[in-house]
């Protein structure tokens, strides 16, 4: 009984579908316009976030008021509390394109400030912004500014170097709780 080769045939078969593939996905690469120079960084608007977090979260929470030009909110969270407390999170892109971001909780400190500072180790230097005293860490990846208060840590963090973060911690606001 003569019959066709298994293997042979999957070979073919295969080699048939690479001659329909390629061609189309050439021709999409070179005819589909694409944009390179867009930046791919989307800005989020995070009014009603902020809205609802100021209602349900146990503490004030800030948020930046009068930024300089250039300055994208890029993500934002509100995790109402658990065992772990609650989380506010606010990220940006300065106008040099360095990352900051907000970070608030009233989970234990420690281990919050390690979490969202990326393991900075504090220093023995602080800053004095507006009518507040900021302990600053200092890490590989990031840096960060952090405040303690009854009931809550307010962490400026991120890539933006010591200015962009007293930035940002300057103009951060948080209305008292009722």
């Amino acid at each position: 009984m003569a019959g066709r080769n298994g293997k042979t045939q999957t070979i073919r078969n295969m080699l048939l579908s690479m001659a329909v593939v390629v061609p189309v996905a050439g021709f999409s690469y070179l005819f589909i316009p694409h944009d390179e120079s867009k930046d791919p960084v989307q800005t989020v608007d995070y009014r009603v976030e902020l809205i609802t977090a100021r209602r349900e979260a146990p503490y004030a929470v800030a948020a930046p008021e009068g930024l300089g030009a250039g300055w994208r909110a890029t993500s934002v969270s509100y995790r109402p509390g658990d065992k772990d407390g609650s989380a506010w999170h606010l990220g940006f892109l300065d106008p040099q394109k360095q990352y900051v971001a907000v970070e608030q909780s009233n989970a234990p400190a420690g281990p919050f400030i390690d979490n969202v500072s990326q393991r900075a180790e504090k220093t023995h230097a602080t800053e004095k912004i507006g009518d507040s005293v900021w302990q600053r860490y200092e890490g590989p990846k990031y840096d960060a500014l952090v405040r303690r208060e009854s009931g809550v840590t307010t962490v400026v963090t991120g890539t933006a170097g010591a200015a962009g973060l007293k930035e940002m911690a300057a103009a951060l606001k948080a209305p008292a709780k009722s």
